[in-house]
């Protein structure tokens, strides 16, 4: 199994795309400043200052564009940069335009550097604000870059002066203080946007590993909702339906073929108390029926609500047919140890009998009632024989004269037998396709050539009224395949699952030993035998071989 692939780790956004947003803020901050102005002072509109301005601004955002693609590699530099230059901006607005009402502007680049640098770089924002806007309100911008204008004096009047000093320090302690607020606002935003981001993660991750769990399980998964109606379907679930989920979606679950209506509302009911567990039936979408099992549980979700159901589903038509051979090994051993016995305590008296009905059949006699009685005694002490004879066999069979040989001639010399026995009738037809004409394999040569008379003869005695008799030999991988197809009577469900059991025959004057006899030939030789028939359709009886047999087989075999 491939390791779990590890958690992608955590990845901050580029500071590079934060920068470009805050130059399309920026441009929208300063139509929003510039707009209301010229409003509100409509005869500044002609001001060469003002226009001038505008212009400054919209080629100091194109230079910031320019700058990110230069700068890309130091995007801190970039940050300062743009924040410098926009504290520059400001002081311009409130140099030449005298609107000191713009000071709030600085506060609103001290809350962005908080975003963009740490603490002490914003420190240092908020700093270079202090330093531009306080010559600004002094009137010292102009005598700091002309040193031949003098610095304009303070007021005279002490409450003029006393305003000032307010204005400057409150200033002073607004900048730093918001520097300070903002920057842990910004640092707990940060951290609390990294554990959101990382739960986000955490939580695809989980989800993706849940849902490659769920599509791995070997067992179907059904989810419905309380109404019954389907809201997902594993891989599984869809190969165990041969339905899709595209099609199973949406739909009632009784439309998937698990179960009929009346049994779902009984299982909701039952359900309700335990976790239901059950088997049943299935019509899957190729039409075909299987045997599963199931497990019915509520869904709930973290709060403990029902939200809907868990079916749990399994193919058990395998183990089914496992079950069924086990059991039925487990007869033939019962049977096979009392057959052994019986044949000891019958052989005897039988040979006794049939000893003394032939030294009786050969005196001489006048009474032709006489004759004819030990006739019949005769005749039926030789079938009695042969049906010990046969049993004795099935219990014990003897052991097994391993050899190669080509099967597909033994084939065709049985079939040419069996075309000029007794047990071929006039509407019999017998059709051989053996592919290819020479197959080795290791076997019992007596006993295959056992099983080919007890099924090809099967086969005859079912077409009484005549039909056609086809026996097919082909190499299947490792095994050789023996098909012997008739168009007689056919098979019930319930005569297919008595066919191999003794003393089951289902035509007149049989033992019920045959069936049992090809049975326990090819389980004994490590092959599999299957039964395909249909009422009045006819039977088609496969024999798989394995072509050579192995230590590992013959040991199987023996336990």
């Amino acid at each position: 199994m491939a390791p779990i692939p590890p958690r992608p780790a955590y990845q901050a956004p580029a500071l590079q795309s934060r920068l470009l947003w805050l130059i399309g803020i920026r441009m929208l901050v300063v139509a929003s400043v510039a707009v209301p102005y010229l409003l509100y002072n409509p005869d500044k509109m002609s001001d060469q200052a003002l226009q001038l301005f505008i212009a400054l601004t919209s080629v100091q955002s194109l230079t910031y564009i320019v700058l990110l693609k230069v700068l890309r590699r130091w995007p801190e530099a970039q940050a300062y940069v743009q924040l410098c230059g926009d504290l520059i901006v400001i002081t311009t607005l409130i140099v030449k335009l005298g609107a000191t009402s713009f000071s709030i502007l600085y506060i609103f680049i001290i809350s962005v550097a908080a975003v963009f640098l740490n603490r002490t770089g914003v420190l240092i924002v908020a700093g270079l604000a202090y330093l531009l806007y306080a010559p600004a309100v002094l009137g010292w911008m102009p005598s700091i870059f002309d040193w031949d204008v003098p610095f304009p004096a303070l007021p005279a009047d002490p409450a003029a002066m006393l305003q000032l000093f307010y204005n400057l320090v409150v200033h002073l302690v607004g900048f730093y203080g918001v520097a300070i607020l903002t920057s842990y606002l910004a640092r707990d935003a940060a951290r609390s946007e990294e554990r959101l981001r990382l739960q986000q993660l955490d939580l695809a991750y989980l989800q993706g590993l849940y849902g490659d769990v769920i599509q791995s399980m070997s067992s179907g998964l059904i989810i419905t909702d309380l109404a019954g109606e389907i809201l997902s379907v594993n891989r599984s679930g869809e190969v165990i339906l041969r339905r899709q989920e595209a099609d199973l979606a949406g739909g009632r679950l009784e439309e998937a073929g698990i179960f009929s209506s009346d049994h779902w509302a009984r299982y909701l009911r039952e359900s309700e108390r335990v976790t239901l567990r059950s088997e049943g039936t299935c019509t899957r979408g190729d039409g075909t029926v299987i045997h599963l099992g199931f497990t019915l549980t509520h869904l709930r979700d973290a709060d403990g609500t029902h939200q809907g159901y868990i079916l749990l589903f399994q193919d058990l038509s395998d183990w089914q047919a496992l079950q069924e051979q086990l059991r039925m090994q487990d007869r033939m051993a019962a049977i096979g140890q009392m057959a052994a016995g019986l044949a000891h305590e019958v052989g005897n008296p039988l040979a006794a009998i049939s000893g003394s009905v032939q030294l009786l059949a050969g005196g001489r006699s006048s009474d032709a009632s006489q004759s004819k009685l030990v006739e019949i005694i005769l005749k039926e002490s030789h079938r009695l024989d042969r049906t010990v004879k046969a049993f004795l066999q099935f219990a014990k069979p003897g052991e097994r004269n391993l050899a190669t040989f080509d099967v597909a001639a033994m084939l065709a010399e049985d079939i040419q037998l069996l075309r000029n026995s007794g047990d071929v009738e006039a509407g019999h037809e017998i059709e051989a396709d053996l592919d290819p004409e020479s197959a080795m394999i290791q076997a019992d040569f007596d006993q295959i050539s056992q099983i080919f008379w007890n099924l090809a003869r099967n086969a005859l005695q079912a077409m009484p009224g005549g039909g056609r008799l086809t026996i097919i030999g082909r190499i299947e991988n490792e095994y050789y395949r023996m098909q012997f197809k008739d168009t007689g009577i056919g098979m019930t469900e319930e005569e297919r699952a008595r066919l191999f059991h003794p003393f089951k025959s289902f035509f007149d004057g049989g033992t019920g030993l045959g069936m049992a006899i090809v049975y326990r030939i090819v389980k004994e030789h490590g092959g599999e035998i299957r039964v395909d028939s249909e009422p009045h359709q006819g039977s088609m009886i496969t024999v798989d071989l394995p072509v050579r047999q192995t230590e590992h087989d013959s040991a199987e075999i023996e336990a």
